[in-house]
């Protein structure tokens, strides 16, 4: 494969950045981190040539054909390590750089409000989006944790310090959920290096370790296959989040900054869900095939549909019930990965960048009205319609299209994930459909909070103690022109802007786990 600088160029830009951050002047901390967040926006957008106009079958019959701007050199060959500096896209982690740079690009403008230590703020915040652009980029297992836990620090850092009341707590808190499913990625990720045999030696290589006849037959050690799944998914699942790995996301949600919100729910979820298709569906795709493995999954994706929903029903914090939405949509991810079906995958991977745009789009909204009335008492809020419609007409947009409207971006994912989990086979053919419906009952549940949402804060007589609430800015406007036309051109055409580009591949995981069973 001919090396590429550009993905290695939008990768590290960020990390330059942070070192600019670091040495300017006071005054221009944050047009110097707005800057190198457009042009890593920018510069991501040359990816897209590279896939659009592609066929179908751009991907070709072998798993490595899909990777484009390949970067590879020698990293750590010694003591009998051979680590590279392997990166490349395909289509899973093409979507989700694009994502990734315009969600970034946009919680940078949102942050123009932060006064404590922007110095440290922006570095910390240009840190993570080089950690964040790795996870999606690389193609060594070993790269692949270290850019995963480089995600970990700044994250811990920008909520603690620039978070609300009970940030200690928080941070504290995701910092521990999140090193415990790190510590567990750590020892499958060693057994799969020790237990490889590629042309003669060990690999991270995770192309590679995909490859049947690389790691031990699952006839042979069906049960270390297994277990190594079970710890890579509690790795991901803490991440997605999955029940009952899920209670750090309300704390980490309601205490860190809106602009760290967006970031949290738009990317940093996403994180889980690319894990599994990455790595632990095509490295153990018969481990992931056996009918126990998928009803728990599945199980646990339905769980979170319908327990995210009621929790976010229960709530009169407008940024909590914004979070337990979060749960409840990530949900289909893991639905939809968990059932084995053309339509499942593609309906999870659409849900992803449905939800990194709509969960995005949400907390900023919620933010721009705590920045004016501070706080976020769902009960004390109403009528805010007649004294911001500019405001609430995006809010609308924002909340339909996460609720699933049909022609915006929610509608989308969901869809093709229950009509996936309708056609699976791995469960029977009652197990799947009886899995269908109790999903499909989250929609309804999703529905009623976020239309009861809508009538308590916006609709209703104005409240006297609001009349002098200034309508939301240009500058709150120019965030939430992005978010809104994409969520209404992904709900139109939503096989023009993303499931073009992530069909090839994930057919191409289908199949690699049909040849390797």
């Amino acid at each position: 494969m001919e090396n590429h600088w550009l993905l290695t160029g939008i990768i590290f830009l960020p990390l330059l950045g942070m070192g600019a951050v670091l040495v300017v002047p006071r005054t221009w901390i944050r047009w110097t981190a707005l800057g190198f967040a457009l042009v890593t926006f920018l510069l991501s957008l040359a990816l897209v040539p590279q896939f659009r106009g592609a066929p179908a079958d751009v991907f070709g019959p072998a798993y490595q054909d899909g990777f484009k701007l390949v970067d590879r050199l020698p990293w750590i060959h010694s003591a009998g390590f051979a680590i590279d500096y392997f990166v490349g896209v395909d289509g899973l982690g093409f979507p989700l750089v694009l994502l990734t740079t315009l969600i970034c690009l946009l919680a940078c403008i949102a942050s123009w409000n932060i006064e404590k230590s922007p110095r440290g703020y922006f570095g910390l915040f240009l840190l993570l989006e080089t950690g964040m652009l790795g996870v999606f980029s690389a193609l060594d297992f070993f790269l692949f944790y270290v850019f995963w836990e480089l995600t970990l620090l700044p994250m811990y850092f920008l909520i603690g310090i620039w978070g609300g009341p009970r940030r200690e707590y928080a941070a504290i808190k995701f910092f521990l959920y999140t090193l415990l499913g790190s510590v567990l990625m750590l020892i499958a990720m060693l057994w799969f290096y020790f237990a490889s045999n590629h042309e003669g030696s060990h690999t991270f290589n995770l192309i590679a370790l995909s490859t049947p006849g690389v790691l031990p037959a699952f006839a042979t050690h069906k049960t270390m296959w297994i277990v190594c799944f079970v710890l890579l998914y509690i790795g991901f699942a803490v991440k997605i989040p999955v029940f009952p790995f899920h209670t750090w996301l309300p704390d980490a949600h309601v205490e860190a900054p809106t602009p760290i919100s967006m970031i949290l729910a738009g990317l940093l979820l996403k994180m889980g869900g690319y894990g599994l298709l990455r790595i632990s569906y095509p490295i153990l795709p018969n481990a992931a095939a056996v009918g126990a493995v998928a009803w728990t999954l599945g199980i646990l994706g339905v769980i979170n549909i319908i327990y995210g929903a009621l929790c976010a029903l229960a709530q009169t914090d407008f940024k909590k019930l914004v979070a337990y939405s979060s749960i409840s949509h990530m949900g289909f991810v893991l639905l939809g990965i968990a059932l084995l079906t053309p339509a499942g995958f593609q309906g999870a991977m659409f849900q992803m960048i449905a939800h990194g745009i709509t969960s995005a789009a949400m907390f900023f909204l919620v933010g721009v009205i705590y920045d004016r009335v501070h706080h976020r008492d769902i009960v004390r809020l109403g009528g805010l319609a007649g004294q911001m419609p500019v405001y609430t007409g995006l809010a609308i947009l924002g909340f339909f299209a996460a609720m699933g409207l049909p022609g915006l971006c929610g509608f989308i994912g969901e869809i093709y994930v229950l009509l996936g989990s309708w056609q699976a086979t791995v469960l029977g053919p009652v197990g799947a459909k009886v899995l269908t419906v109790i999903a499909a009952t989250g929609v309804i549940l999703t529905a009623g909070y976020i239309l009861w949402s809508i009538q308590r804060v916006f609709l209703g007589a104005p409240k006297p103690e609001y009349a002098g609430v200034p309508e939301i800015s240009r500058r709150e406007i120019g965030i939430m022109v992005p978010l809104g036309t994409l969520a209404v051109a992904l709900g139109v055409l939503p096989w023009q802007t993303v499931l073009v580009f992530v069909h090839g591949t994930l057919d191409n995981i289908l199949r690699l786990m049909i040849y390797n069973r």
